[in-house]
């Protein structure tokens, strides 16, 4: 499950508690089946825009109330339930822990490079710093023609102003952890 899609997931479940709902009262004030809707909130499902409009206009409510970070005390993130939000198979795949939200100054991240293969970023723009740490395998670190070598358990910061490209010329995976952090 990407992170979206649990937000929607436990959302729901709160929106409906909170407004003294059973799900068949649901599903009759937004169209959306009674089986749609516990898949969505169990997190079992991907809810097309359709389905989202739906259930928003149905408990009139924003969509910005389903889709953002849940107030809640503790947010897990489970690593292998996650989908990659960026993906080239056989060369790398990015996984967003957590994204950007108004709220929050930072995002963080997992990157998983093969070995031979690299990923290419452009730049993220003026007062954004991104800081790494290797966790397994070796990263090169390509910025404007200057080569950074990150060894497992090190790690590096740098400004991201212009594009950079993450190198992994090891036998290994290469696994690291990015967290930019925005100064505005």
């Amino acid at each position: 499950m990407d992170y979206l899609n649990k937000n929607i997931s436990i959302n729901l479940k709160a929106i409906r508690k909170e407004k003294g709902m059973s799900m068949d009262e649901v599903a009759e004030q937004t169209g959306v089946s009674k089986s749609m809707l516990g898949q969505i909130e169990r997190g079992e499902a991907n809810p097309t825009i359709g389905t989202l409009g739906k259930i928003v206009s149905g408990l009139r409510v924003d969509l910005s109330d389903l889709t953002r970070t849940p107030g809640i005390g503790v947010y897990q993130v489970n690593r292998e339930k996650l989908i990659a939000s960026k993906e080239v198979p056989g060369h790398y795949a990015v996984y967003t822990y957590f994204p950007y939200e108004k709220n929050r100054k930072f995002e963080i991240y997992a990157v998983e490079i093969e070995p031979g293969a690299c990923y290419v970023s452009g730049a993220h723009g003026q007062g954004t710093s991104e800081y790494i740490v290797v966790h397994a395998g070796e990263l090169t670190l390509e910025i404007d023609n200057s080569c950074y070598q990150v060894k497992k358990a090190d790690a590096l910061s740098f400004e991201t102003a212009m594009k950079h490209t993450y190198w992994n010329k090891g036998r290994e995976k290469l696994k690291f952890l990015i967290v930019f952090v925005f100064k505005q």
